[in-house]
């Protein structure tokens, strides 16, 4: 485990008082997946201007400038390019900040395979007088997943589409980063049940209110599906802030404490992002008139000791050897898939092609056809199709395509 120690040593030295940190995960328009000409990782605005006050030019035409960027995991150093495109300003329709100038794909923050990839960019926010300007930056590209894992159980749960940042000296920052715009779910203190502040409610709990809030039975499958996700993240953080907040504001009696109040809340919220995705989608199958136990299993024990997320039609059926297993189906379901696809092949032996939910935005050509070698198929919701490579897209289901399907397996 020689990389996670490397690993380990580099957060420790990034994690001075005058450093920030910008964590994500690259989407395929970051990398070169999509084959875009101007590719690069995206940045919110407002957190790049902060770090270089001289690139808010609202009058210049997408006013950039250069500085070296050092990618330490691959032992590559860079002069590159922070632009603000901004030609909506004058009728154009692009209106964003981004890193570009990475030399194409032998950079690993733009080869097609780093698609998915967690990125921690570390950023000065204090230049030294008459020293040029370095951003370090890691990308964890291990096929096992185990850095990421790594960085998240310092800093959280990165979820697709998402961004942190972090900070040592604002500790609070770390745990209560303001990335959210509060909509109609976040729940005043006021709102929350008391037994939730007496006790944390259990994931069951939390997306039973998000479908009170967001039924939208009306919408389409995949609509549903990603509308109610963010509604019971801001659920989640509501009560995770009602709860926590006040014991940061307070304060601890010492180091290892807050160290503890910490983990407690990093693990709380890593337990929420394993299962959300798969509870939202069990309901919604309950929604749709498929029946568990005859129609889907969750969590069932298809081999021993092997339990996918879900069986079609049931349990029962895959343990019946005289079931046709051309009718049989499974589905696994993970937010991201990038490190985790693999998780997927053995789950079900007698399922020879597999299904797989993610809402990781966007793979490459080269991960699809593994993936698809392997006798995986990635089931994508509607919204994010847009995500992957032009060449895969008619060849990803959405969850809506993949619930008619189930339903004709009924009939046939």
């Amino acid at each position: 485990m020689a990389a996670i120690a490397d690993l380990n040593d580099w957060l420790d030295e990034q994690s001075r008082t005058d450093i920030i940190w910008y964590i994500k995960r690259l989407s395929a328009n970051d990398t070169l997946a999509t084959g875009g000409h101007q590719a690069g990782p995206y940045i919110p605005k407002d957190f790049l201007f902060s770090v270089f006050p001289e690139l808010k030019k609202p009058d210049a035409k997408n006013p950039d400038i250069r500085f070296e960027l050092r990618i330490d995991s691959h032992s590559d150093a860079r002069l590159v390019r922070a632009v603000w495109y901004n030609n909506k300003l004058r009728g154009g329709t692009r209106n964003e900040t981004r890193l570009t100038g990475f030399g194409g794909s032998q950079s690993a923050l733009l080869d097609p395979d780093s698609t998915g990839a967690l990125v921690v960019f570390a950023f000065q926010t204090r230049k030294l007088i008459n020293q040029p300007y370095i951003c370090r930056a890691w990308v964890c590209d291990d096929a096992a997943g185990v850095e990421a894992d790594f960085v998240e159980e310092r800093v959280g749960v990165i979820e697709p589409g998402k961004w942190k940042i972090w900070n040592v000296v604002e500790h609070r920052e770390g745990l209560f980063p303001e990335t959210i715009t509060h909509s109609s779910c976040w729940l005043p203190k006021e709102n929350i049940p008391m037994s939730w502040l007496q006790r944390f409610p259990s994931a069951a709990e939390i997306i039973q209110k998000t479908i009170e809030m967001r039924a939208d039975n009306e919408k389409p499958v995949d609509v549903r599906l990603m509308r109610r996700r963010e509604c019971e993240f801001e659920i989640f953080r509501s009560v995770e802030e009602a709860i926590e907040l006040p014991l940061v504001t307070e304060g601890f009696s010492s180091v290892d404490d807050f160290i503890s109040r910490a983990q407690t809340i990093l693990q709380r919220r890593k337990a929420r992002s394993g299962r959300s995705l798969e509870l939202h989608t069990r309901a919604i199958f309950i929604e749709e008139n498929l029946k568990e136990g005859s129609d889907f299993s969750h969590q069932p024990e298809s081999d021993p000791g092997k339990r996918p997320d879900f069986l079609f039609p049931s349990e029962a059926s895959y343990k019946d050897a005289s079931f046709p297993k051309e009718k049989l189906r499974m589905l696994a379901v993970k937010t991201t898939c990038k490190d985790r696809w693999r998780q997927v092949i053995n789950e079900a032996d007698r399922i020879p092609n597999k299904h797989l939910l993610t809402l990781q935005e966007g793979v490459s050509e080269g991960q699809f056809r593994e993936m698809t070698g392997a006798g995986i198929s990635l089931v994508v919701p509607a919204q994010l199709k847009s995500a992957y490579p032009g060449a895969i897209q008619n060849y990803l289901q959405t969850l809506e395509s993949f619930i008619g399907d189930i339903r004709l397996l009924k009939i046939s």
